[in-house]
């Protein structure tokens, strides 16, 4: 396997969902459990580039860098990791009968890496969903 998908249901419009990607709000919620993120480059549009730094909880700093690869309001964004692990990150947003269905699809460039990855990505890519809930329903400063 080299595509890990999960689902999530939250009880929000897809626009609000989809302002959740608003590069102060992603910084808030982007990543694992624990981790933080410094974003030294943040452009939220097509083709528009994304480096940062997560810190993991226990002090160590990952570098990231991506380009967002499309961005349709408020139904998808794609995003593309340029730097290993190589990989494509499709979220896509369906509206339902509860609010607004997000679909996540990470697929990677290398199996090998998918395989090796998977322990680590499977369960910090629903943490990442966790987060990204707690954000949307966080109530307005």
């Amino acid at each position: 396997m080299t595509t890990f998908k999960t689902s999530r249901e939250l009880p929000a419009t897809m626009d609000q969902v989809f302002a959740a990607f608003d590069p102060e709000r992603l910084a808030r919620w982007w990543g694992p459990a624990g981790f933080t993120n410094t974003f030294q480059v943040c452009e939220f549009k097509p083709g528009g580039r994304w480096s940062f730094i997560m810190h993991g909880p226990d002090g160590a700093n990952y570098p990231n860098e991506c380009v967002f690869a499309v961005i349709e309001p408020p139904r998808k964004v794609v995003i593309h990791h340029v730097v290993e692990p190589k990989f494509h990150l499709t979220i896509k947003l369906a509206p339902t009968a509860e609010g607004t269905t997000v679909f996540w699809a990470q697929a990677f460039e290398d199996s090998e890496v998918a395989r090796r990855v998977e322990p680590i990505v499977v369960p910090a890519n629903e943490q990442n969903l966790d987060r990204l809930t707690a954000e949307v329903l966080r109530p307005p400063a």
